[in-house]
């Protein structure tokens, strides 16, 4: 090998010994600036020289990479070199720089002196100053040059320059270069450009490109290289005619193996030889595949193959789309891999098959366990959550139990403290908190229909400010908007006006009471819940409700009592004028009344009570009919529900087919022999038959909305419980209702009672005529008075209102009064009395049954002309008053509108007579309330129809008449005079009673 010269190398070695010597003679001082940049300008030319030849290299490497594999050597030197000259051209641009410094000092061991201040150079003069060296420089020599042996040399360059055997800055040239650099047109991968190709034939025997030496201006720095190739190149193989690349290979694999000598197979292999190594992992990844589904033959299509060897690297394993994409066969291939089995019959089929097995086996375990294992968690979570909240529950259920005695304790302490001071209290200033409560159970609330409205048909309890010691908070379970709470100011300033006879002295009476609408009825819409209940949940209103009877008497008066009245009293801190809820709900039931009416020996028609199953129910009522022959209705009453809505009746008279046969066997027998069993044995065996049927087909519930058919209101009927009860063997009935308070010192008053109105139907009341006129006072305040006792007794404080019903018996010829129901609670009549009593200034006289109003002094002076005898004016007067009357149109018009139009018809109140209407909210509009008073009976209700007559003109259209309940016998205008005919025979039957009895 020759040797091998680098003249920036030199340079550089020169540089540093002639600084060296500089240093020792100059010790310190600094260096001549003219000799630096004469070696850096030689370097400069050297690194010139160099990056141009590895630039020829580069050219003749990129278009002859196939013969990368005999100059790689070379090429790793050429990078090497590279990368020093790059970096010996950084150091000649900055030789101060610090880190410049270093790499010389390191790897030539060059100090360069610290240069302060470059002073100005002489004229440079060019030429050489150091003679080439033709052995390594004195910085690489140990002892002298080491000799490079044969074997070293056949290593190659790279290896002499590794072990050190040539310097790294050693200049190598070689002395004919094997390919000259020289522009190459690229052209399309196409066969005319391969035969085209001028080929030149190597002394190796192998096949070269045939170039032409390129001529450059400057001399060619290749010249001065010699590259040594290796002696023995391996021949290559003329290449064979190429296939055209869009011809397909069919490559065939019998039973997992590809025949590797086939044509195709050779000929896609040398087509594609460059990337072989893709192909031959894909190829091994089908013969594994179809030799584990023992398949006997599949095809390959190769250009399929290489659209996805594209895709598919060596690293990913394909799936089983990508391997049958490229079958050929792919739909006979997929038959036999869809074959249950056919895993196991292939390479490995038996391990497979106990594989398989052992993990079927181990996964049914695996999974029966797992399944057991969740049973047991969702078992156990079951069982906890069930824990917390039968705990949590029976916390919350025994504190809302120690909470409600409480409240129990505290409105026992109340209330014997308001009959300790009730004889004060009533007659000094104090305020009457009304809560119109209806405490029924939840499902009867949900079934009544507009619930809220049925609470507040009792505006009439405002007017207890009749009595100037009391001011009147009441609780409205409806928003009412201005317009109303503007109409009952002018209703209540009519006291001052009636009193004295003069209407400008009507007055403002808006601070002796307040209407209160709790907010939680926004807060629960579709709970259903009571105004007790609302009122509980509305702290504002409670604070209100205090700062307002601060420092006051005050007590609540209550409607049906619920176990929320008694917590709402225990936040006010007053009693309650009512009974305990418990009580009330016992003996307000039809079972519970008829306890009452025993206990009181009262009369009461034939019934039974505390019926739950239908054996119990067709027992007893084959019996009652048995016993009570001249009854021909017998009337079911559920026990919980209020206002005729639980009630069904049949009558038997008419549909019971053996009930003719049955008189005829009772004529038989006297009454003595009847009642034994054996008489009337066979009649009972023979209704019992009948009545199933019977009352299957013919009994009516009243309420049909409420009960459609009798099934449904059986059903209820037996949940709830009921009572069986004889309806009166007359034709003209006559229901009262009789209003009473047992007070909290024990004295009991009669306050109202009045004749009902039924209307919708005989068995459900719309109203009442004030006051009664249909039985003795006498008989019906002892009767009341004992039902009174019966009722204190068993702790009934309060309002609560008696029906009783009256009728000539048609075999005695005389009259007959049968308590018939008990409500526990404020009435709709009590209220609409308050407010007749308010707007008249008059008296309701319990005991005789009579409604007085003193006159005032043009009353007075005009009746004087007829009765001349009477020392103190007094005069009679008569009331009809509903809560219940309904139309469908009036929602189409405003209040306002509506009073305008009975204003224009002479529909008013004027001199304590007159018509009142009482308006219950203005949303819907579609119910109000109507009083009528006047000076006799029969021109009251003349009156009363006759406004019902014309409001439903008004409000009507031909085509549009409405839902309504006005003018329904007793009420309608054109029906007036049957409804009047009606009322004086109940007079007629009253005068003969008294006329009988005297």
């Amino acid at each position: 090998m020759m040797g091998m010269y680098d003249p920036a190398g030199e340079d550089l070695h020169q540089l540093k010994d002639k600084l060296t010597s500089i240093n020792r003679e100059q010790n310190g001082e600094g260096v001549d600036v003219c000799v630096l940049e004469t070696a850096i300008e030689r370097t400069e030319i050297g690194l010139r020289v160099t990056v141009f030849v590895h630039y020829s290299f580069t050219l003749v490497f990129k278009h002859f990479s196939l013969y990368s594999k005999y100059i790689l050597r070379n090429i790793l030197f050429m990078s090497l070199f590279q990368h020093k000259v790059a970096m010996n051209v950084k150091i000649m641009d900055d030789p101060g720089y610090a880190s410049n410094r270093v790499h010389l000092k390191q790897n030539y061991g060059i100090s360069l002196p610290l240069i302060d201040k470059r002073k100005s150079a002489p004229k440079i003069v060019k030429g050489l100053t150091v003679g080439n060296l033709s052995a390594l420089p004195a910085s690489h020599q140990m002892d002298g040059p080491l000799p490079i042996l044969e074997r070293d040399a056949r290593k190659g360059i790279l290896n002499l320059i590794e072990r050190r055997l040539i310097p790294p800055a050693a200049k190598i040239t070689l002395e004919s270069p094997p390919v000259l650099p020289k522009a190459v047109l690229l052209h399309e991968f196409h066969k005319q450009h391969w035969e085209k190709l001028p080929l030149a034939i190597s002394t190796n025997g192998g096949v070269l490109p045939k170039y032409t030496r390129p001529e450059y201006g400057i001399r060619n720095p290749l010249t001065s290289f010699a590259l040594q190739l290796p002696k023995s190149i391996p021949p290559m193989v003329p290449p064979q005619p190429l296939r055209n690349s869009f011809l397909e290979y069919d490559i065939t694999i019998y039973n997992g193996i590809i025949d590797r000598k086939a044509p195709d197979f050779l000929s896609f292999k040398q087509h594609y030889c460059l990337s072989w190594g893709s192909i031959l992992s894909f190829l091994e990844h089908i013969e594994k595949f179809l030799k584990d589904y023992a398949v006997p033959l599949a095809i390959i299509k190769s250009k399929k193959l290489m659209d996805l060897i594209s895709d598919f690297e060596l690293n990913q394993r394909p799936t089983r789309d990508d391997l049958l994409s490229v079958i050929k066969n792919r739909t006979t291939v997929k038959r036999i891999l869809n074959q249950p089995g056919q895993r196991y019959k292939g390479q490995h089929g038996t391990d497979m098959a106990a594989t398989k097995i052992q993990a079927t086996w181990r996964r049914y375990q695996a999974r029966k366990a797992y399944i057991h294992f969740r049973q047991q968690q969702w078992a156990s979570g079951v069982i906890a959550i069930s824990w917390l909240l039968h705990t949590h529950m029976a916390r919350v259920k025994k504190t809302l139990k120690e909470s409600r005695q409480r409240h129990l304790e505290n409105f026992y302490i109340r209330a014997k403290h308001l009959a300790a001071n009730w004889n004060r209290i009533r007659t000094s200033r104090r305020t009457i908190i009304h809560i119109p409560s209806l405490g029924y159970s939840q499902c009867i609330r949900k079934a009544a229909p507009d619930f809220a409205l049925q609470q507040n048909l009792q505006m009439g309890r405002l007017c207890d400010i009749l009595d100037a010691n009391v001011d009147v908070i009441y609780i409205c379970p409806l928003l009412l908007s201005e317009e109303l709470l503007h109409y009952y100011n002018k209703v209540l300033g009519l006291q001052a006006a009636v009193r004295s006879g003069n209407p400008e002295d009507m007055g403002d009476l808006q601070d002796r009471f307040k209407i209160l609408t709790p907010e939680a009825i926004n807060s629960f819409p579709g709970h259903h819940m009571c105004l007790a209940t609302q009122l509980k949940y509305s702290p504002k209103t409670i604070k209100r409700i205090k700062n307002l009877i601060q420092g006051k008497e005050a007590y609540i008066i209550g409607g049906l009592p619920h176990k929320d009245d008694l917590a709402v009293a225990d936040m006010l801190n007053v009693p309650i004028l009512g009974t305990e809820p418990e009580v009330a709900h016992l003996y307000r039931t039809k079972s519970g009344s008829k306890r009452i009416f025993a206990s009181a020996c009262v009369p009461a028609p034939p019934g039974e009570y505390d019926i739950y199953n239908q054996q119990q129910m067709l027992e007893v009522l084959s019996q009652l009919i048995i016993d009570n022959l001249g009854v021909r209705r017998w009337l079911f009453k559920v026990d919980n529900e209020f206002g005729g809505n639980g009630t069904a009746y049949l009558d038997i008279a008419t549909h019971l087919k053996c009930y003719h046969w049955t008189q005829k066997e009772r004529q038989r027998y006297s009454t003595e022999v009847w009642r034994k069993k054996w008489a009337h044995e066979p009649a009972l065996v023979k209704i019992s038959q009948e009545l199933p049927s019977l009352l299957a087909q013919h009994a009516q519930p009243v309420n049909e909305k409420r009960f459609p058919t009798w099934e449904k209101f059986l059903q209820t009927f037996l949940s709830q419980g009921g009572v069986i009860e004889a309806f009166p063997p007359s034709e003209n009935v006559t229901n009262l209702t009789v209003d009473m308070l047992i007070e909290p010192t024990g004295d009991i008053k009669i306050v109202s009672s009045g004749d009902q109105i039924h209307a919708d139907s005989p068995l459900k009341s719309s109203g009442t005529t004030i006051p009664q006129c249909s039985v003795d006072p006498a008989v019906l305040n002892s009767l009341c008075l004992k039902i009174g006792e019966a009722c204190r007794s068993r702790g009934v404080l309060g309002y609560f209102s008696v029906d009783l019903v009256t009728f000539i018996h048609p075999q005695t010829m005389e009259q007959q009064v049968w308590a018939t129901d008990l409500d526990l609670s404020y009435s709709d009549q009590l209220a609409f009395t308050q407010l007749m009593l308010y707007v008249t200034n008059g008296n309701l006289d319990g005991g005789s049954s009579r409604f007085k109003v003193p006159l005032t002094w043009k009353e007075a002076k005009s009746e004087s002309v007829q009765s001349e005898e009477e020392e103190t004016v007094i005069s009679s007067r008569y009331a009809v008053m509903s809560s219940q009357l309904r139309h469908s149109n009036l929602t189409v018009i405003y209040y306002s509108v509506l009073l305008q139009i009975c204003k224009a018809h002479g529909i008013g109140f004027d001199e304590k007579q007159g018509t009142i209407f009482i308006l219950y909210e203005d949303r819907k509009r579609y119910r109000l309330g109507m009083i009528t008073i006047g000076e006799d009976l029969q021109g009251v209700l003349m009156t009363f129809a006759r406004n019902l007559f014309i409001i439903h003109q008004e409000i009507s259209a031909p085509n549009m008449q409405g839902e309504t309940n006005f003018k329904v016998s007793g009420i309608g205008a054109h029906n007036s005079v049957l409804f009047l005919a009606e009322m004086q025979q109940r007079v007629w039957t009253l005068l003969c009673i008294l006329w009988s009895a005297v």
